[in-house]
């Protein structure tokens, strides 16, 4: 079975407190952004272990411990029936960059296990499984804009329609650990509610819609506020770095065109339409 997990973008992110349990409780908006990777899951031929090839962007880490083999290992332990499995996963999104991409591959994996094998999962039991991977993981379950709270793991549903908005996302080749980007940060309760923000035009957000990252992560990393600069000069509507970085964003107005921008050549830029 092949299927496509995409990206997602983080509008808004609050880091409000830190938990007992050394997480920390935010509150931002996720939506998914139509960038991709591909992921094929087949039977493993007989006697052969279950195993990963990686093709693409490099992954650091053991191949072995690979969210997309620990989705189905998982799945395995309580489906005992599930044969050995050969994945295939090309990675396309960048990783370290707040674009959710080894979670959306976690989730996807899960999803085209339980439908090539006829497991029968319900949706809420695939994000349990999901929140076992990572903290925003089960978002790409259902994959549609949410209220994302807590860790980033309970969700209320938000009417948010932004389609046909021209998208662009710079990523700048940094690879920033979550653990380092939380480090950083102090919490703090948000300026503006989020839900509400974003209930107007997309023009206004420039001034009430904020990720609490950009201002802790600036001193480390000074290209992340040239990026977004350069996108708000280039007409966007508003911009933003999307999750703990590096990806910068910039949202265009369904009636604008995204302009073409240049790059440093060791740059990965992704543009379209939500």
């Amino acid at each position: 079975m092949l299927v496509f997990p995409n990206a997602k973008l983080n509008l808004g992110l609050y880091v409000t407190e830190r938990r007992p349990d050394g997480f920390h409780n935010v509150e931002s908006v996720f939506l998914p952004l139509p960038w991709t990777d591909a992921l094929e899951i087949l039977p493993a031929p007989a006697g052969q272990p279950t195993s990963i090839t990686l093709t693409g962007r490099p992954i650091p880490g053991n191949p072995a411990t690979n969210l997309c083999v620990r989705a189905y290992e998982l799945l395995q332990a309580d489906f005992p029936q599930l044969p050995p499995a050969q994945i295939y996963l090309h990675k396309i999104v960048p990783i370290g960059a707040g674009l959710g991409g080894g979670s959306a591959d976690a989730a996807f994996a899960l999803k085209a296990t339980n439908e090539l094998f006829s497991l029968g999962i319900s949706v809420e039991t695939l994000e349990s499984y999901a929140r076992q991977l990572g903290s925003d993981c089960a978002f790409f379950i259902q994959n549609k804009p949410v209220l994302a709270m807590e860790r980033g793991d309970v969700f209320q549903e938000i009417d948010l329609n932004l389609t046909g908005t021209g998208c662009l996302v710079v990523y700048p080749n940094l690879h920033i650990s979550t653990p380092e980007a939380f480090a950083r940060i102090t919490p703090q309760a948000p300026a503006h509610a989020l839900r509400a923000a974003l209930a107007q035009p997309l023009e206004t957000w420039r001034d009430t819609v904020s990720n609490d990252f950009e201002k802790s992560l600036a001193p480390a990393y000074p290209v992340l506020a040239e990026i977004k600069q350069q996108l708000y000069a280039a007409g966007a509507a508003y911009a933003s770095l999307s999750g703990s970085g590096s990806a910068v964003y910039g949202l265009w107005p369904a009636s604008v065109a995204v302009p073409h921008l240049e790059w440093p050549a060791t740059y990965t830029v992704w543009h379209g339409v939500l």
